[in-house]
């Protein structure tokens, strides 16, 4: 994987389901793939891997020591069912619960990136309170994040709150911490009135997801560089514009 130049990886729900990650890195591996992202989305059997037991982290570090496949990083969905800005109590309080345990969880097979979806409410109109907690939930998410030593990458979404990288860069400024990066998906790019290159020239980035709309879709992602982990632009400190009340 380190003698290329961009590594490319497939996204675990593009493969069969099942809970068997030596087969499924196997067929990874058959493909040409070089890491599989994991998913913990809203369905109860993926959430349960936020409490797995020592022997399933083994059983995957084993799988990827075998295949030589790596598991770099975790996409966490969850946040449409239990989004942080939730006005609801019970619910942000579940969706807080997935943060903290999914930082512990990564650093056992040594990934180094969590990637976030900008879910701050279950409506199409989010009110200021919804912001307010999305934001403070965001900012001690990337607090905890930089303690354990992963990245936290915040994806570019399909709706108008978190559609471009050019939105997401205010709560970059915001945030000013070098563990809090973007993962611009260039479906979600192309979909919204943007100018793609540019929003990629903006920097920012860990990685880039390319995803195939047709039956039986596949979902890619691809690693800018080696040194993809880092940003791409040097951090500065934020302009008196770039931090604001709401970053949005």
């Amino acid at each position: 994987m380190l003698s290329k130049q961009v590594p490319l990886g497939i996204y675990e729900k593009a493969l069969p389901a099942g809970e068997c990650w030596l087969e499924r890195l196997k067929l990874a591996q058959s493909l040409g793939f070089d890491f599989v992202e994991m998913s913990v989305d809203e369905t109860d059997a993926r959430l349960s891997r936020l409490d797995w037991s020592r022997e399933q982290r083994l059983a995957l570090v084993n799988a990827v020591a075998e295949t030589g496949v790596r598991v770099p990083s975790m996409c966490l969905s969850a946040h449409r069912r239990f989004p942080l800005g939730s006005e609801d109590d019970a619910v942000r309080a579940q969706g807080w619960r997935s943060c903290v345990r999914r930082f512990a969880l990564p650093r056992t097979w040594g990934s180094a990136s969590s990637s976030w979806r900008a879910t701050t409410f279950t409506t199409s109109r989010p009110a200021t309170k919804t912001r307010r907690r999305f934001r403070e939930g965001l900012k001690e998410s990337v607090e905890m994040a930089s303690r354990a030593q992963v990245t936290l990458a915040m994806e570019i979404m399909d709706y108008p709150l978190m559609n471009s990288i050019s939105k997401a860069l205010g709560y970059a400024h915001y945030l000013n911490n070098p563990w809090f990066q973007l993962y611009p998906d260039i479906g979600n790019l192309s979909a919204w009135d943007n100018d793609v290159p540019m929003e990629l020239q903006a920097g920012w980035a860990i990685s880039w997801r390319y995803t195939s709309k047709t039956p039986g879709r596949a979902y890619l992602k691809t690693y800018l560089s080696a040194q993809a982990w880092w940003i791409s632009k040097p951090v500065s400190p934020p302009s008196s514009t770039a931090v604001t009340a709401d970053p949005t």
